[in-house]
């Protein structure tokens, strides 16, 4: 359920990690003490490897004497002896595992996967025993029958405590409690195998190019990228290198003219992680068998009727109705799509198919030809300070909050930026901001948020205010040229950003309910409403400067951006949406023995009428959302999902003013400081006055009106 009940957890102690470290090492253990920084930042520098596992055991400890005190309370239950020591409760753990979840994403290395196969599953454990604790739950209960007296947002934390407790196995007998814990156990050692299955093959893979010949095409940035790969690797002058991160990857599918060298590429990205000793389709059945007993123990049809109950759609066939409005107007705009890059192809004397590995290089030909628009000349406009002057004055203008650097703060990587987030008005302090926003082995792939440390709100109307960061994995500056980021890439630094800012602004009064703890499928409204921002001309005039010369980007250029904004949208749509299905039809399996991942890959892409030339956007080896953790299992469509309410509210942004104040309090009032205090439909309703439909979404992706005759034959 929510993030702060899952850190605050408490699980199995680990086998005397204390026992064999003596007082002095403990007392010099950071976690064990209060942080003596700038807003409490983890002092980084000071943890060590040793440090980590004591920390948890201690904080296991520290939160079962705190179970123990609110159990043992002679007095009934109520709110505040019993769910508000319950959240405030773990404050060691807590700790421990925001900076160790953290790093071991970002920062990782052999020590810390040594590390994690013991402090994963003795965290899943803990979690365990925590909400199978009969004597707490009693209490919960004894709240949760009471609540009708209770404020709003109190009565919905004891709801969302009794839910988690029963959707955990507070309701299982004594032997159906162990048999649970037996199967968290498993995933939770299985996610972990996944993931460094995951990181290790990205790692493994690369296409080393000696003949500068076979790089044409190629952004200068990308070939100077490359060649500092080759470097790296200690392959010297005259060679070039390419991975699977995506700042090498995109650009070679994009704009290679060597079609051998795309197909070599397209084929390493769709077969990563598929054999030798990082193959994980073993794992994907694994995973799936585990998942079948955990469904069958707490009475649910499968695992995706599970992951729905507690969210926004309720049920996968909910989340599917939504998809396949989508998915047919997106696959009828991909046969258009197709037919034009075909034309193209054959007039350049082609005599080819257009193939999957074409899709990109091909779609960037026809974007040129069609606007005149050539990403590589864009991108001078978009380096990344740029982008982030461009996301720090969308976030002043909007909500009044302002960005300060702060060199001398903690940081748990050299590239690491932190800022001092305050009140423009009132120089109050709001949050700690931290960036990462470049590739390196040591981090997986992908962008994402999270804390540091939570927020809510004390009794004294004192209150905690929260660390956020985001973590990126966009293009390098190369020796001659700062980071100049993609298109794609500006609109997920703000994205992440809108995560950030459902993070740092909220006013939630429980640690539960603030900031990202919300329902998964309203998790990403904050962070795709922001992302219409970046290519809005009002901001793209105050941000988005050459690299060189410092020209503002030029109106034509603005206004080819603003003519291609759908171009091949459905390509990324329907790859989105594919990839969603496919994780629906995942959740609606009950097997007991092997199935063949790949044959089920290619019947759901069949019964789909998947186009031919494209794929799912994620492969199940590399399906990190759904194999590599519980957290988007069954709840990949919550993108989508999303985005019928971000286009709903972007339009009443561009029908008041980008800017307008009013809309903007609302926003930040019922949306971002609200959390998860209320139902998070009523707080759209009270922002917007009215509930969405996916029209919206239809119209900000191209995909209504004329496509829709050409859908409705699609679905046919």
């Amino acid at each position: 359920m929510k993030n702060s009940i899952l850190i605050a957890a408490a699980a199995l102690t680990l086998a005397s990690a204390c026992n064999s470290t003596n007082k002095n090492e403990m007392a010099e253990n950071p976690f064990l003490a209060p942080y003596e920084t700038p807003y409490e930042i983890p002092p980084f520098d000071e943890i060590s490897y040793g440090h980590y596992l004591p920390a948890l055991d201690s904080g296991i400890a520290q939160k079962k004497a705190q179970i123990l005190e609110i159990v043992s309370n002679p007095d009934s239950a109520t709110f505040e002896n019993t769910i508000m020591p319950l959240e405030h409760s773990g404050e060691i753990l807590d700790k421990v595992a925001y900076v160790f979840f953290a790093l071991d994403e970002s920062n990782s290395s052999p020590e810390m996967v040594e590390i994690a196969e013991k402090f994963y599953p003795a965290y899943s454990q803990f979690a365990d025993e925590m909400t199978m604790n009969d004597s707490l739950f009693a209490r919960i209960k004894t709240v949760y029958d009471n609540r009708e007296s209770l404020d709003p947002d109190q009565k919905r934390a004891v709801e969302d405590y009794y839910k988690d407790f029963t959707r955990n196995g507070a309701l299982l007998s004594p032997e159906k409690k162990e048999e649970l814990k037996a199967v968290n156990t498993e995933l939770a050692e299985l996610y972990l195998t996944f993931n460094k299955n995951l990181l290790n093959a990205t790692n493994a893979f690369e296409i080393v190019v000696t003949d500068s010949t076979e790089l044409a095409g190629l952004p200068a940035s990308s070939i100077a990228q490359a060649a500092e790969a080759a470097k790296e690797r200690n392959l010297g002058d005259g060679n070039w290198v390419f991975t699977l991160h995506a700042p090498s990857r995109l650009p070679l599918l994009q704009y290679a003219d060597n079609r051998e060298l795309r197909r070599k590429m397209y084929e390493g990205y769709t077969t990563l992680a598929t054999s030798g000793e990082c193959n994980n389709l073993p794992i994907i059945n694994k995973v799936l068998q585990a998942r079948t007993k955990k469904a069958a123990l707490l009475g649910f049809e499968n695992y995706g009727a599970y992951m729905t109950d507690n969210v926004m759609a309720k049920t996968v066939a909910n989340a599917e109705n939504l998809l396949m409005q989508i998915w047919k107007p997106a696959v009828a705009r991909v046969q258009q799509e197709v037919a034009e890059m075909q034309e193209l192809a054959n007039s350049e004397g082609g005599n080819f198919k257009i193939e999957p590995w074409d899709y990109y290089y091909y779609a960037e030909k026809v974007r040129q030809k069609k606007y005149d628009l050539d990403e590589s000349k864009v991108r001078e406009y978009f380096a990344v300070d740029s982008v982030r002057k461009g996301i720090f004055t969308m976030a002043e203008r909007l909500y009044g909050v302002k960005f300060t650097e702060m060199p001398d703060a903690p940081k748990y990587y050299d590239e690491v930026t932190v800022y001092d987030v305050t009140d423009a008005a009132t120089g109050e302090h709001v949050s700690v901001f931290m960036t990462d926003y470049f590739p390196r082995a040591s981090k997986r792939q992908g962008a994402w948020m999270s804390e540091f440390k939570g927020s809510w709100q004390n009794a004294d109307s004192t209150s905690s205010r929260p660390i956020i960061y985001n973590v990126g994995n966009f293009s390098r500056p190369t020796a001659d040229t700062p980071a100049l980021l993609t298109l794609d890439e500006v609109e997920t630094m703000f994205h992440e950003f809108g995560h950030g800012l459902h993070g740092m602004l909220s006013r939630a009064r429980l640690k539960s309910q603030a900031g990202t703890n919300v329902d998964r499928d309203f998790v990403e409204l904050p962070s795709q409403i922001h992302e219409h921002w970046a290519m809005e001309p009002e901001l793209l005039r105050v941000y988005a400067k050459h690299y060189k010369t410092g020209e503002v980007i030029p109106d034509d250029m603005i206004a080819k951006l603003q003519a291609s904004s759908t171009h091949n949208m459905g390509f990324t749509t329907a790859e989105l949406a594919g990839a969603a299905l496919l994780d629906l039809q995942y959740g609606k399996l009950n097997i007991d023995s092997d199935i063949d991942i790949a044959a089920f890959e290619s019947k759901v892409a069949s019964d789909l009428g998947m186009p031919a030339e494209l794929t799912f956007r994620y492969r199940s080896p590399y399906f990190k959302h759904i194999f590599g953790s519980d957290g988007y299992a069954s709840g990949y469509y919550t993108y989508l999902w999303a985005e019928v309410l971000d286009a709903d509210g972007f339009e009443l942004f561009k029908e008041k003013g980008i800017f307008d104040p009013e809309t903007a309090r609302k926003f930040k009032e019922n949306i971002l400081e609200k959390g998860g205090s209320e139902d998070p439909m009523q707080l759209y309703i009270n922002f917007r006055g009215q509930a969405p439909s996916v029209d919206a979404l239809l119209r900000n992706r191209g995909l209504a009106g004329a496509n829709m005759d050409l859908a409705a034959k699609a679905g046919k």
